[in-house]
């Protein structure tokens, strides 16, 4: 709300959907806030913890894996390797390719970025206990599952 004084019409105020995209937008600026504090942006940590969990890949099976368009990886992968975060390699089988892999620095500053995202995600969880967030956890992976399955999305993020 851009003013956060004023009062959401009840008809709306405890619909799931507007319920779960207010949080959404307070998860958002947390993460955002969270991230920017350590020089980083959300692309960073999805790539560096897709190249650890993956290993070494191919921009183009980086954007499969970690859910980051073509066109914004190239830039990603360049704001990285210019922080020494990753490399860049032409691939033996093709060297039209580059094949990119996580640096011992890229891999402390996953660490720190993992760190901040624990922090964020407390601050968003705050009034939860234990119990409460593994459940909301639990029903939010089964409500995104069974959109993902419904529009095709899971499918395509095995590729």
């Amino acid at each position: 709300m851009e003013n956060p004084s004023e009062e959401a019409p009840a008809r709306w105020e405890s619909l799931p959907s507007w319920l779960l995209t207010q949080t959404g937008n307070h998860a958002h600026r947390l993460v955002a806030e969270g991230f920017s504090s350590v020089g980083a942006r959300g692309y960073h940590y999805r790539l560096l913890a897709t190249l650890e969990e993956f290993g070494p890949a191919s921009q183009a099976a980086l954007g499969r894996r970690s859910g980051i368009h073509l066109s914004d990886m190239v830039a990603t992968i360049t704001e990285l390797a210019d922080r020494n975060l990753v490399e860049r390699a032409p691939d033996p089988s093709d060297r039209r390719r580059n094949i990119i892999s996580l640096t011992a620095t890229g891999k402390r500053q996953l660490r720190r970025l993992e760190k901040r995202l624990a922090e964020c995600q407390d601050e968003l969880l705050a009034p939860l206990s234990p119990e409460e967030r593994a459940r909301l956890t639990e029903l939010l992976s089964r409500l995104l599952g069974h959109h993902d399955r419904r529009t095709g999305i899971a499918d395509e993020s095995r590729r």
